[in-house]
């Protein structure tokens, strides 16, 4: 049965996952970009997002990079992820950060409460709009995904909707030594033991922490 997986998720020394005010100029929030450091600068992240000029580097933050592609058939994200605007959608035009070809290719489905018809891009990326809830969406996931996993990609606030549902089955969390100081909270007032989580993973690079938290069985 598919899993529902997040990872490769940033998250600052004080908690944050984000950090305030997001709009065009800040995708993540100002300072936001501080917590993904350590895997831009990665082999696996300079092959799908790179210009060719930058090979990247080895090592753990590349392993779980890596990782985190492997076996996925469908993503779920927020509607934060997917772009800067609230409230009703302006008009069509907005197909997301990524440009024509999305690094997907796959379905992805997007958390909203203002349906919009599915988007179709290039490289086998679709864009579906759920509007009936995060049990809809992972539901419809399931079925696209075809026995593969279920990347949940965020932002913070729809990671904190799955895992307060128990619905997440893994989570790798990335810690990156830098303080955001205000944001978006990942845990607070989230009692993962309580919820059945444990941290059964844990490596470290220079750049980040790496854990991997998952629902005992």
């Amino acid at each position: 049965m598919s899993r529902l997986r997040v990872c490769c998720f940033g998250i600052s020394l004080d908690g944050y996952g984000a950090g305030p005010s997001q709009d065009m100029a800040n995708p993540l929030g100002i300072g936001g970009v501080e917590v993904h450091t350590w895997h831009m600068s990665t082999k696996t992240f300079q092959r799908i997002h790179g210009d060719g000029t930058v090979e990247g580097t080895a090592g753990v933050d590349n392993d779980f990079e890596a990782w985190g592609l492997e076996n996925i058939g469908a993503w779920i994200m927020g509607r934060n992820m997917f772009g800067p605007f609230r409230g009703p959608w302006p008009n069509g035009d907005w197909k997301g950060w990524w440009g024509d070809n999305p690094p997907y290719h796959v379905p992805v489905f997007v958390l909203t409460h203002y349906p919009r018809p599915a988007i179709a891009m290039e490289g086998g990326t679709t864009f579906h709009f759920v509007a009936d809830g995060i049990e809809s969406a992972l539901r419809q996931a399931r079925e696209a995904a075809q026995g593969r996993d279920i990347r949940l990609g965020g932002g913070v606030a729809t990671i904190r909707e799955y895992l307060m549902a128990g619905l997440i089955d893994e989570m790798h969390l990335a810690i990156s030594p830098t303080l955001l100081g205000e944001g978006e909270s990942l845990l607070r007032d989230i009692n993962l033991k309580k919820l059945g989580y444990h941290c059964e993973e844990r490596l470290s690079s220079e750049k980040a922490a790496h854990m991997v938290i998952r629902k005992t069985a």
